[in-house]
């Protein structure tokens, strides 16, 4: 592996890391928000990754993906997983609505960090072409910064489409949960045994999907921005 590339994929891992602590901190303080205390508790709603890493979905998994050279059919999306956040659901005054929110803060969070990263992309783009110093380190700087925030929407975009996949124990299957019926809850949970397995065999294509055409809406919102 070439140094600029060790260089790329060391930020990719720590920014998966952070985006996973961010994820996860938000199902807590969500809960924590609605009733539920469990999570505030065990002390989930914080930003430090000893509360959060899971070694197989936040470390192995990932570590794998990015240093092994492959992604394991995951259309070359890093993507993985933390420590999941407990939850109690009678804790909540209407269940069903309250669990649903909390369980879409993770994704949501994922959403709200590509947003803030675009958009200091975007001022870098608009300083650039404003009163940029000439200075090399300066640039230089800006230039890795700008990388950086790349980076960070690519993988939270990632995050986001790939927890709203309705495969156990991904955030969408925990949503879908609430509205199958009775008699097919059971049949459902029993796919969780598989949910690793059909995370890289369904996943991936179904990134395929859904993260180019977005990759390509922000790159055109970058040239609209530059084109100012």
């Amino acid at each position: 592996m070439q140094h600029f590339d060790l260089v790329t994929a060391i930020f990719e891992f720590v920014i998966l890391i952070f985006s996973l602590c961010v994820h996860e901190c938000a199902h807590a303080w969500t809960a924590s928000r609605l009733g539920d205390q469990t999570a505030r508790l065990q002390g989930r709603v914080t930003l430090n990754p000893m509360y959060h890493v899971d070694p197989i979905g936040t470390l192995l998994f990932p570590a794998i993906m990015i240093f092994g050279g492959g992604f394991f059919g995951l259309g070359g999306f890093l993507v993985g997983w933390a420590k999941p956040t407990p939850v109690i659901t009678r804790n909540f005054r209407r269940i069903v609505r309250d669990d649903t929110l909390v369980t879409l803060a993770g994704p949501a969070s994922n959403l709200l960090l590509a947003l803030i990263a675009f958009l200091v992309l975007a001022g870098l783009i608009l300083t650039a072409h404003g009163h940029m110093p000439d200075s090399e380190v300066v640039q230089k700087n800006a230039e890795g910064l700008g990388q950086i925030c790349f980076l960070a929407i690519q993988i939270n975009l990632a995050l986001f489409f790939f927890n709203l996949l309705p495969i156990p124990p991904l955030d969408g299957s925990h949503v879908l949960r609430h509205f199958l019926p009775y008699n097919l809850l059971n049949y459902y949970d029993r796919i969780g045994m598989f949910g690793l397995l059909l995370m890289v065999v369904v996943g991936g294509p179904i990134l395929g999907v859904l993260l180019p055409p977005a990759m390509r809406l922000v790159y055109f919102a970058l040239q609209l921005i530059q084109g100012s």
